[in-house]
């Protein structure tokens, strides 16, 4: 029945007497799968005399979840087998386009009840999509990774990783790799990596715990207590890096109270929330800011 149904979406038109011939089975027999392919859901159309056959919609496709990773595979290898046998090129194409379409729900959203997850960024052709893919498919396969890796201080490193588990915080994607380089695990930032190679060499998996996962990045000693005065301008940008939680409204204006990072990148966040965004206190950072911009005024 699967041969049937990639058959009809391979070809425009196909009679009931060459789909019999071609898998070796009555006329009837024909007839009974499309109507288990009409119950099951494909909008399957038989056209009588002159010029009909047996087709389905050129606009209709396979629905996303249609089948399962396992289905798909066992689904081409069935084609294939088929294809060796007859040469057939209609089941080529049905077996091209089922290879795409399978590639395509790997990596398009997922839909889980009223939650919607795009593993890409915006505007990203899929190219994040697939390298995600690949680190999904390495942790699987406990294959070693090379990664070329920039720091957050622009330095540029190219080393060998055991990726162990992808983790999302904060809308970023890590990879949680025990690291050959530095003989530890490590936390790797997707957006960091210039370019990720398969090295098709495995590896054994070493055993660890969420407590072990350092998903508190912040290190009390780099923390300051800060007060920022919003703009509405600013408002939406702001509730996104601070949280809407950490906003609130005073006299009609717009305050954050926060504990933050105060790391490399804290002063260029604040630069480029505009002049819509103030810092109040602490005074050194304000003044940090003000030092910065006056560097890049007079750049």
């Amino acid at each position: 029945m699967l041969g049937i149904l990639f058959c009809l979406l391979a070809k425009k038109r196909v009679s009931a007497s060459e789909l019999a011939a071609r898998f070796e089975c009555s006329t009837r027999s024909i007839y009974r799968y499309v109507e288990e392919l009409s119950i099951a859901g494909i909008p399957v159309e038989v056209a009588r005399g002159a010029g009909g056959g047996i087709y389905i919609s050129d606009t209709y496709k396979l629905p996303a979840g249609f089948f399962t990773k396992e289905e798909y595979a066992a689904a081409q290898e069935a084609m294939l087998a088929m294809h060796a046998q007859t040469s057939d090129p209609t089941l080529l194409s049905a077996i091209q386009k089922l290879a795409a379409r399978s590639k395509s729900e790997r990596l398009s959203t997922a839909i889980s009840g009223s939650i919607l997850v795009d593993s890409g960024t915006w505007g990203d052709e899929r190219h994040f999509s697939e390298r995600l893919t690949l680190f999904e498919r390495a942790i699987k396969a406990c294959e070693v990774l090379y990664i070329d890796y920039v720091d957050r201080e622009g330095g540029r490193t190219r080393r060998y990783i055991h990726p162990h588990l992808l983790v999302y915080k904060q809308n970023i994607w890590y990879v949680y790799a025990y690291c050959l380089s530095r003989k530890a695990f490590r936390l790797f930032k997707l957006g960091r990596m210039r370019a990720v190679l398969e090295t098709e060499e495995h590896f054994e998996r070493r055993p660890f715990t969420q407590e072990d996962i350092p998903l508190s990045f912040w290190r009390t000693e780099n923390e300051i207590e800060a007060t920022f005065l919003i703009a509405p301008p600013a408002l939406p940008f702001a509730e996104e890096w601070l949280g809407i939680d950490n906003v609130y409204e005073r006299d009609g204006q717009f305050y954050a109270d926060v504990t933050i990072p105060d790391d490399e990148g804290l002063v260029g966040r604040i630069l480029s929330m505009g002049a819509g965004f103030k810092v109040l206190s602490p005074e050194n950072l304000r003044q940090r800011v003000l030092e910065e911009a006056r560097k890049i005024a007079e750049a």
